[in-house]
């Protein structure tokens, strides 16, 4: 098995030590080539250097050190110029990496969950592994206190039926059914792109173009909606065989600004994307019905006309908390289920 990367994070570039030199290289990222220096992102280790914007995704690590590999059993230098790829589970890489007996290391960012792993290829170059789905990759930079406004799509997935299976099932039946349902959507999510901010309950919610901006993020929500009705009907026909439970799943699309960034307090953060567009997608969610994906009209319009989706349009629908209705969407399954509760 191999490790799902799922982008480049960023590329290390080492420069001398001393203040005068580490200013300079900036100078010269910035003023030669046109970055931008990112002045809210400081080195998760305390090594001094910068952080540059390279382009519209990706960004430059500058990093101030003269290399101190050989105190590593390793000879791992993680101040090294090295390559950052972002994986879908750091986790799981670090088990394929012990399974094929490659070494490496693993270095603590800031906070615990920010492992950074740290691996050599075959020609000793020095790879950085970093998790996909903890921090963003990169981020506008400007952005106040690190908050980053991106345009992109927004979807929350539910289960419908999960009230009655949770009383006629144990607990201990009840578990595996979750890490199977939640196994299946968040693959699919990856799998096109998306990123899951949040697993709650029995639903999740997940970002396309955000924090980076995609032109196609309405689509990939389109096409992981349609793959995670068509999947989600296989298992929940299994869990009925195997359970005699009745289960659907119920979608909600919304396109637009939202803003990402850490939420929380002082005790508890947690990495999520907020907006008028991510309360319009949840509301959608909690009006569809098993079997079917709501969407709205801005969802629609960023879709190529010549798509041959089986789309309904349906009338507008009056959400709670808006004032205007919202002129809506709808892709269902093959089959749609009458399931009375979420």
């Amino acid at each position: 098995m191999s490790i799902r990367v799922i982008r480049l994070h960023h590329h290390a570039v080492r420069v001398a030590s001393s203040a005068h030199e580490i200013d300079r290289a900036r100078d010269f990222y910035a003023d030669v080539l046109g970055f931008k220096v990112d002045p809210e992102r400081r080195s998760s280790n305390g090594t001094p250097g910068h952080w540059l914007q390279a382009g519209e995704y990706g960004q430059i690590h500058l990093i101030g050190a003269n290399g101190h590999g050989h105190s590593d059993p390793q000879n791992i230098d993680s101040t090294e110029p090295h390559v950052a790829l972002a994986v879908a589970d750091l986790e799981g890489a670090r088990v394929e990496l012990e399974r094929r007996g490659i070494p490496f290391r693993i270095s603590n960012g800031v906070e615990p969950q920010l492992r950074h792993i740290f691996l050599r290829d075959p020609a000793g170059n020095l790879i950085e592994l970093r998790q996909h789905d903890v921090t963003p990759p990169s981020r506008a930079v400007g952005e106040i206190n690190g908050y980053t406004r991106a345009k992109g799509a927004v979807m929350f997935a539910d289960m419908r039926g999960f009230t009655r299976v949770s009383e006629r099932l144990t607990p201990t039946q009840v578990v595996p059914l979750l890490n199977e349902f939640f196994d299946l959507l968040t693959g699919i999510a990856v799998d096109h792109g998306g990123t899951v901010f949040n697993m709650a309950g029995d639903g999740l919610m997940v970002g396309f173009g955000v924090p980076n901006e995609r032109a196609d993020a309405s689509r990939r929500a389109i096409d992981t909606a349609r793959e995670m009705l068509a999947r989600f009907g296989n298992l929940s026909a299994e869990w009925k065989r195997r359970h005699d439970v009745d289960t659907g799943l119920g979608i909600g699309i919304n396109a637009g600004e939202v803003i990402a960034g850490h939420v929380g307090s002082a005790k508890f953060t947690s990495y999520t994307i907020i907006g008028d567009t991510v309360n319009v997608a949840s509301r959608l969610s909690q009006r569809a019905r098993a079997g079917e994906a709501l969407f709205s009209s801005v969802v629609r319009d960023n879709l190529d006309d010549d798509d041959e989706l089986p789309l309904l349009e349906l009338p507008a629908l009056q959400l709670r908390g808006r004032a205007a209705p919202v002129q809506i969407y709808c892709l269902p399954a093959a089959e749609r289920i009458n399931l009375g509760d979420a």
